[in-house]
């Protein structure tokens, strides 16, 4: 198997969980995609994880939209990488969403709620057909 082919990991684990998981995400900068690569490999391999410090926003500090989380993201990444012109800007948000997007398309599939049509030239859902 090529490095680069991908398939959908699924598990479904208590709300509780999930948002613990995605405050400390968060805090690593993380997608939560990313997050549970990274802590599952740490568990079978013991490497380092990336730790959390004061760059990071408090985690009491929760944004109260979308808009003010995206400017956080935007803020912490310059605080990681000290000066990023417009396009290393541009292409650390994009990977974050693209495993966002990735995962998200393979869990809609394996629900059966969407499908890649070639005839279509994209995805559909499932229950439009």
């Amino acid at each position: 198997m090529a490095t680069d082919d991908r398939t959908t990991v699924k598990t479904y684990v208590p709300r509780y969980q999930k948002e613990k998981w995605t405050e400390h995400a968060d805090k690593l900068e993380m997608s939560q995609s990313e997050f549970v690569r990274t802590m599952v490999q740490a568990g079978r391999c013991d490497f380092d994880v990336p730790s959390i410090d004061s760059r990071v926003v408090d985690a009491d500090e929760s944004p109260e939209s979308n808009d003010d989380d995206f400017r956080e993201r935007i803020l912490a990444l310059l605080d990681r990488e000290d000066v990023l012109d417009w396009d290393e800007l541009i292409e650390h948000l994009i990977d974050d969403i693209e495993d966002d997007v990735d995962a998200a398309l393979g869990q809609l599939q394996d629900d059966n709620l969407v499908r890649y049509s070639g005839r279509e030239g994209g995805y559909i859902r499932t229950s439009n057909e």
